[in-house]
């Protein structure tokens, strides 16, 4: 099965066991996460909930993008009912009513910081490489990790949602994206003592200090450059600022969808301003409807998934009215989160 479910004593242990496609989450997986996580919710024998992923290199590598790619071919129907189950998903893991620990082991990527980072333990290792890197794909950063991202210090989540960069333990639990460091090789350890003795100890035994990042270091020029109104603008500001890695940066963000990252900058700054994690998934929701009819989507992850030539034909940057209107109301299709 796509997912193992188990109990052992207090514990509920939930993993994500498609190894061979990194774990990414199909809509039959979501569909049986959220089933599962309501039913240890409502059971007094299950103290504590703890997801990881099966396999060597990663928890999970986000949603399932050739499913989309084949849904999009097809009129792009099937996906709208997949993202609003799993941005359900996504709200009740963050308002669950028990200890939610999530091992962030290897890649976490898109949808699998969705069931991850809203986790009340969130626990980074040394082979944690944690993006969004949905912007490659011509998409925009979704399953609430615009409202991550936006409550970042400074203007770091700008900075990882534009560039679609990955970042290792010290840099997630700076950019609030994780809490905790336990080496890989005490995993195993580490989950027994959260069973047999519960988090506080486990943590207490097992957690260490994290490596540390370079995020912090390089905010001298992210804080300026990524505070310019525009894309182009950024870009513009990272050329010249004479720091190496500023240029890398301006390098990654121009081969990306110009509409993609023009609604990105929009969408982490609209979701600054909400309140709640269900107003962003809402916005969230409508953002990612637009861009399924968008042709950049598809084109995105032919390049990058399908053919793997990694040269996407992008279509001309979006206007600011054509933007805007990715933010637009779907009436009746709402999500409703909020």
């Amino acid at each position: 099965m796509d997912i193992e479910t188990t109990r052992s004593g207090h514990l509920g242990h939930i993993l994500l066991n498609r190894p061979q496609a990194l774990n990414a989450l199909t809509h039959d997986m979501v569909r049986h996460l959220d089933a599962t996580l309501r039913a240890w919710e409502a059971d007094d024998a299950v103290d504590v909930v703890l997801i990881s992923g099966a396999g060597e290199r990663g928890l999970c590598a986000g949603g399932d993008i050739r499913s989309v790619y084949h849904d999009i071919r097809q009129g792009g129907d099937a996906t709208p009912a997949f993202w609003r189950d799993e941005y359900h998903l996504n709200a009740h893991i963050a308002r669950y009513g028990k200890p939610y620990v999530a091992l962030m082991d290897g890649l976490v990527l898109g949808g699998g910081v969705g069931v991850s980072a809203h986790g009340s333990v969130r626990v980074v290792t040394e082979r944690t490489r944690l993006a969004m890197p949905e912007t490659g794909i011509g998409l925009v950063p979704d399953v609430g990790g615009t409202y991550l991202l936006s409550r970042a210090p400074g203007e770091i989540g700008l900075h990882l949602a534009l560039t679609g960069a990955s970042i290792g333990a010290g840099d997630a639990i700076l950019c609030g994206l994780a809490d905790h460091f336990v080496p890989s090789a005490d995993l195993a350890a580490f989950s027994r003592a959260v069973e047999e003795h519960g988090v506080a100890h486990a943590l207490e035994t097992y957690a260490r200090a994290a490596p540390d990042g370079t995020l912090a270091g390089q905010r001298a020029w992210i804080d300026v450059c990524y505070a310019a109104e525009s894309v182009a603008q950024i870009v513009e500001l990272l050329l010249d600022s004479g720091d190496n890695a500023a240029k890398e940066a301006a390098e990654q963000i121009v081969g990306r969808s110009p509409t993609a990252l023009k609604v990105t900058l929009e969408a982490i700054r609209r979701a600054g301003l909400l309140g709640s994690l269900e107003e962003v998934l809402d916005q969230e929701y409508r953002v990612s409807c637009r861009a399924l009819r968008h042709p950049d989507l598809r084109e995105g992850i032919r390049a990058q998934i399908i053919d793997k030539d990694r040269t996407p034909r992008w279509a001309v940057a979006a206007s600011p009215e054509e933007v805007g209107a990715f933010f637009a109301p779907l009436g009746d299709l709402e999500l409703g989160l909020s």
